[in-house]
């Protein structure tokens, strides 16, 4: 159960650096060569994707 939580959160990571722009880079290079900042938009995109998916749940239950 872990390794498929693990490859998950490696999808959700992929798809972040897709949608701020650093996918290519981060297949060409690894981890090592991403930026603080590419991460940090990253992460913002992450975040922003879970309080969307709370917010969807919140409107779900009403």
């Amino acid at each position: 159960m872990a390794r498929r939580g693990k490859l998950a959160s490696e999808r959700l990571k992929m798809e972040a650096a897709e949608e701020v722009g650093f996918a290519d880079k981060l297949r060409e290079s690894g981890w090592d060569n991403v930026t603080t900042k590419e991460i940090g938009l990253m992460v913002r995109e992450m975040i922003r994707r879970g309080e969307e998916v709370l917010s969807q749940r919140q409107q779900n239950q009403n």
